[in-house]
Order: C-alpha cells, then sequence, then structure tokens
C-alpha cells in the first residue's frame, strides 16, 4: 500500500480543553505535581503522560511532534527551537571524540560550518563527499565512522540522495543515516526509504509563513527518548526547545502543507521548463536533464511533484544580483534568504547561504557566482510571473 503522508496528518484528532478544534496551548514553564513519588519518577523517565519542565516537553510540542511524525512514518518526534538546533543535537547525541561523520558536500551551509568548523573542538571529524557516487561514500567510511549524513534534495545545488542505496549502505556498516528533508516535505518520505533519523527546519516549507524559527528530528521512541533524559539526552541538555506558542502555530500551518506544496511544485516546474527551452542553465529535479531525475522519481510520492526549489545560473555575480534586485522591484519576490514562503524569495548562495563553504570548495562542488537559488512562491497566475521574469532578463541582456 502507497504511503500517504498527508493522510496521516490529516488523520490525527485533537480536542482543545473546552472542546476547540485545535489543542489547547500549554504556556507553562513548568508542571505541578500531585505527589512527590510522581515527580521523582518523571525524572527517572517513568511517569508515562506527566511533564516535568517545558525544556523537557510540554502538551503542545509533543502535538506538534506527533504530526510531523505521522507525516514522516517514524514512531515519535522531538521539535526544537531551530533547524540547527535539531541537526546539532542529532550529531552531537550520536558522536562522541574521536568519531566520524561521512556527510554531503552539498549541504545547508551552517551543517557544513558545523560539521568543518565546530565539531572538531569536540575530535569529531567529517569527510565530505558526492553523495550522489555510492562508491565514493563507502570508501570514504572507516571504522571510527558513526553517521551518514545528508539531504534529500541539497542546498542549494539540488542534489538528489540515492536514500535507498545510502540505507543499504549504512546498514551494511552499522550506521545511523541522518537525513534532512527541509526542501521536499511530503514529496519524499526518507524513513520510507530506510533512513534513521529525518531532520527538518520548520521555518521553511512545513512552517510557510516565514514568521517562525523551529526543527524536528523524527526518529525511534527509543532515539526520541534517549534525547529528552535529562542526564545525557542532546536535547535536554543543549537546550534547544521550542516555545509551545510556536509549536501551535506551526500545527495549524502544518495541516495546508499537502495544498501549498502542490502549488509550490506546480509553479516550479512550470517557470524550470520554460527557463530550460529559453537556454537557461537550468537545475530542477523534475527536468529530465537533472542527472538524478530518475532517482527522485523512483522515491517520490508523486502527487507532491517535485518540490519547489530551482537554481538559475546567469553567468556572473553581478548579473545574479542585477536579476534579483530587478525582479524585487517588479514585486516577483523578495531578494531573501530562507524558502518556503508564499512569495518566491530569490538568494545567491555563494555569497549568503553558503558563504561558509571556503570558495575554492565551492568552485569543486560547482557552485558558481552566478548561481540564483529560488523558492518558488504561490502565484496563482505563473503565466504571468514567468512573463515578467522573462522581461526582466532581457532588459539585463541575460536573456535576448
Amino acid at each position: 500500500m502507497a504511503f500517504k503522508p498527508a493522510n496521516n496528518i490529516q488523520d490525527l484528532q485533537y480536542f482543545g480543553e473546552f472542546g476547540g478544534v485545535n489543542p489547547s496551548i500549554s504556556d507553562s514553564s513548568t508542571y505541578t505535581f500531585l505527589s512527590a513519588k510522581t515527580m521523582f519518577d518523571t525524572f527517572e523517565g517513568n511517569a508515562d503522560g506527566c511533564y516535568l519542565y517545558s525544556r523537557h516537553s510540554t502538551p503542545s510540542n509533543l502535538y506538534l511532534g506527533q504530526a510531523l511524525a505521522a507525516m514522516e512514518g517514524t514512531a515519535t518526534a522531538n521539535v526544537t527551537a531551530s533547524g540547527m538546533g535539531a541537526i546539532t543535537s542529532v550529531l552531537m547525541h550520536l558522536c562522541g571524540a574521536g568519531d566520524h561523520v561521512v556527510s554531503s558536500r552539498t549541504i545547508y551551509g551552517g551543517t557544513y560550518a558545523f560539521l568543518k568548523n565546530f565539531a572538531p573542538r569536540f575530535n569529531i571529524a567529517t569527510s565530505f563527499v558526492d553523495i550522489t557516487k555510492l562508491d565514493l561514500v563507502e570508501a570514504a567510511i572507516t571504522p571510527k565512522t558513526k553517521v551518514l549524513y545528508c539531504e534529500s534534495v541539497s542546498n542549494p545545488l539540488l542534489e538528489v540522495a540515492d536514500l535507498v542505496g545510502l540505507s543499504k549502505l549504512a546498514k551494511k556498516h552499522n550506521l545511523k543515516l541522518v537525513v534532512d528533508n527541509t526542501f521536499s516535505p511530503l514529496s519524499i518520505s526518507p524513513a520510507q526509504m530506510g533512513a534513521d533519523i529525518v531532520i527538518h527546519s520548520l521555518t521553511k516549507f512545513i512552517n510557510g509563513s516565514s514568521d517562525t524559527v523551529g526543527g524536528v528530528i523524527c526518529g525511534s521512541q527509543e532515539f526520541i527518548d534517549d534525547l529528552r533524559n535529562v542526564n545525557d539526552g542532546a536535547c535536554m541538555l543543549l537546550g534547544a526547545t521550542m516555545d509551545s506558542l510556536r509549536a501551535a502555530s506551526i500545527l495549524k500551518n502544518l495541516r495546508t502543507l499537502h495544498i501549498r506544496m502542490q502549488q509550490h511544485s506546480l509553479n516550479a516546474m512550470y517557470l524550470a521548463e520554460n527557463f530550460e527551452n529559453d537556454g537557461l542553465k537550468t537545475v530542477y529535479p523534475g527536468l529530465t536533464s537533472h542527472p538524478s531525475h530518475e532517482v527522485f522519481t523512483t522515491m517520490m510520492n508523486k502527487k507532491y511533484g517535485f518540490g519547489g526549489m530551482l537554481t538559475l545560473d546567469v553567468g556572473s555575480l553581478e548579473k545574479a544580483n542585477a536579476l534579483m534586485e530587478l525582479m524585487q522591484k517588479r514585486n516577483l519576490g523578495y531578494l531573501a534568504v530562507s524558502l518556503g514562503f508564499y512569495k518566491t524569495l530569490f538568494s545567491a548562495p555563494g555569497s549568503s547561504t553558503s558563504s561558509e563553504i571556503p570558495l575554492n570548495e565551492q568552485k569543486e562542488m560547482g557552485l558558481s557566482d552566478g548561481l540564483i537559488r529560488f523558492s518558488i512562491g504561490l502565484d496563482a497566475d505563473i503565466e504571468r510571473t514567468y512573463s515578467v521574469m522573462k522581461s526582466c532578463m532581457k532588459e539585463l541582456k541575460i536573456l535576448k
């Protein structure tokens, strides 16, 4: 039977304290106990259904975590204050001094900076590889490797990870496959492909309003319980706690994710096909010219398309900046980092979200100065959007 992530979200039913159709928000930092023994048991992790302190968990956070776990098809999930809070908590929990990570070379700049510059302070080393070449991935694995890390669709180059192949490698070498699925919620379900842990920045498509920062870790009950452990759990001790009010807000937005992702994908596919036909250097997983188009097709939940992210290479940073400024002036979107907003967002990642990656490494992975990353919005008239974008490119002589 086909996995249907949106159905899993829709089938969850929560009633508010007074019968509200939205669950009541738990606006408390700490919780009372009717007996001292229950408090002791909760500290020991044995009092199911009791709440200790909001850094540990809250009803509002659990509601959101349950919904996101249902979406990804994992046993449970823990929400965090940011996507980086989720990523760093997972990596610090899985790895100790002397351990090793094999990571995709094209990942979010903040994740790259953490693995490259921060984790070595704790004697955790990382090998960055071309995640699309399984032979290179396996060659990088050592006896000290603990984690295989990738993004389903990479930021910003839109490389697609063969999650089934990577899962087989992880199991063969007794590694944890950790997958950041931020770019492809609903479109790809990594846990169904064998991923052990699935991470999202909730800030992006899942929330969809560019008004909240958040993250989530989806995994087994045992792993999430370990993360929350008061003695040595990374989520508990590193303190990347989501606020209950934010959790309630994201849960409301999550319910429309399936509609939004369909429109994001529809619009991105239309623009990608037309830009490619115009002779622009266009990268989008939905295009047959994409080197991993078939891999994406075999993994995807087809109803939600190939996602809302595409890139255009216009040749130089000067042209990229001029185009982005003109598109913003023409109200086509915003020159801004992040993604998943109702308006199109665009940025030159080499000088923004991937600027943590040294220039020589950017060049090696194919991240050029002229690359523009687009998060395509929910435009109702995408034909008009394309027409105006094309006129901007002609005005700047990017197109003839």
